[in-house]
C-alpha cells in the first residue's frame, strides 16, 4: 500500500512555504516526501536518497514498447549513476506484481536487468503529487491505458538537500537519452562545488564558464589563467579538487 508522508494533512508540503494546493515544481523546490511499495520493499523516499543524490523517472505503463527500452537503458547505466553518488527508481501507476513480470521482458529485450526499484503507484498518488496527473484523475491503476498516463513521462533529478535540481518530460513516443540525463547530473554536481557554469553540449574534462559573481582577480586566484571571450563570458579549465 501506498501512502503520503503527508497524509496527517491537506496542506501540500512540497516547496519550503506551505500552499493550499499542489502545483507544478520547480527547480530547487523540495522535492514530496513520500511512502511508497516498491518491487524491494516500502520506502520513505527522503530516507531513501539518504546523503546522495538521486534520479526517480516516470513511465505511463508496464509491458509498452519504448518504456521497455528505457528501463533497460537504465540499467545497463547504473554503474555510471553509482560512481556519481544517485541512486535511481523508477515509477508507474502499475502494481508492484506487473512491475516484477515486466523485468523478465525487459531482460530479453535489453540484455539489462533492473536492479533498481520501481514503485507501484496504483492509486495515482505519487503521480498526482508530482504533478504528473491532475487531481481529477481518479485514485486507482484499474483501467487505465498507456494514453491516459501519457503525461507520467517524467525525470526528477533531487539533491542530497531533497531539493529537485532537473526536471525533465517526454512525449510517449520518444525514448529519452540516459546519457544526457547524466551529462547533466556532472554539470550540476560541479557547479554546486565550484563558482562556474557549463556552456552548451558540454561533457567532462572540457572548459567551463567562470560566473559572474567571481572576479577577475579571484578568478586567478581560483583558477589559474583563464580567457576572456566577452566582458561577461570567462572560460577556464575545468576545476577537478
Amino acid at each position: 500500500m501506498l501512502s503520503l508522508a503527508l497524509l496527517q494533512r491537506p496542506i501540500y508540503k512540497g516547496r519550503e512555504t506551505e500552499q493550499e494546493d499542489p502545483m507544478s515544481l520547480r527547480i530547487n523546490d523540495v522535492a514530496p516526501d513520500f511512502t511508497a511499495e516498491t518491487t524491494q520493499g516500502t520506502i520513505r523516499f527522503h530516507d531513501w536518497i539518504g546523503d546522495g543524490w538521486a534520479v526517480m523517472f516516470s513511465h505511463p505503463k508496464d509491458f509498452t514498447p519504448v518504456c521497455t527500452t528505457e528501463l533497460g537503458t537504465m540499467a545497463g547505466y547504473a554503474p555510471e549513476f553509482a560512481k556519481r553518488n544517485v541512486k535511481i527508481i523508477g515509477i508507474s501507476v502499475d502494481p508492484v506484481e506487473s512491475h516484477h513480470r515486466w523485468k523478465e521482458d525487459i531482460k530479453v529485450a535489453t540484455g539489462h536487468s533492473v536492479d533498481y526499484p520501481l514503485i507501484a503507484d496504483k492509486n495515482l498518488e505519487v503521480a498526482k503529487l508530482y504533478d504528473m496527473l491532475p487531481a481529477s484523475a481518479g485514485d486507482t491503476s484499474e483501467g487505465r491505458t498507456p494514453a491516459d498516463n501519457q503525461t507520467v513521462r517524467s525525470v526528477f533529478v533531487v539533491g542530497p538537500d531533497k531539493k529537485i535540481k532537473l526536471t525533465l518530460s517526454y512525449p510517449m513516443t520518444t525514448g529519452r537519452n540516459f546519457a544526457e540525463i547524466l551529462r547533466a547530473i556532472d554539470s550540476i554536481q560541479l557547479t554546486a562545488k565550484h563558482q562556474v557554469a557549463t556552456p552548451a553540449d558540454w561533457k567532462q574534462g572540457e572548459d567551463v564558464i567562470i560566473t559572474a559573481a567571481v572576479s577577475n582577480d579571484d578568478a586567478t586566484k581560483r583558477f589559474g589563467s583563464y580567457e576572456t571571450i566577452l566582458p561577461y563570458l570567462r572560460k577556464t579549465k575545468q576545476p577537478t579538487a
